[in-house]
């Protein structure tokens, strides 16, 4: 039996996390606090390709706090590559730890589609 989801993602894995900036080719998160902008934050510091200040993911509250000055100090198609990337690391260790399989497939409009084989079928 097939299901469609569709998933509001919440950053709240510090190995999802490390897992998308592997999958991105980007520099491993670190903890701590940093600058931005219009103050600071403290989290999981992830840089992204050309952005001025770096996001900082909070895992106790699942956001993600950035300034990229609505686009001038950083694209926000790189935080959306980002989010993508952290639900599909997200995904694939939740059916790891429940000892199901994952297949991945990326769609022709970017979205990607994941597959979980559960013992007995697909779900």
């Amino acid at each position: 039996m097939s299901h469609i989801v569709t998933v509001k993602t919440e950053i709240r894995d510090t190995a999802a996390v490390a897992a998308a900036c592997r999958r991105l080719g980007l520099s491993q998160p670190g903890r701590g606090t940093t600058r931005l902008f219009s103050g600071e934050a403290t989290g999981l510091i992830v840089q992204l390709p050309d952005w001025r200040y770096p996001i900082v993911c909070n895992t106790d509250d699942g956001e993600i706090r950035y300034d990229n000055y609505n686009g001038r100090w950083g694209d926000q198609t790189e935080l959306d590559r980002f989010t993508q990337a952290y639900a599909i690391e997200k995904v694939r260790l939740e059916a790891r730890r429940k000892g199901h399989g994952v297949t991945e497939q990326t769609l022709t409009d970017g979205s990607v589609k994941l597959t979980v084989q559960v013992a007995g079928g697909a779900a």
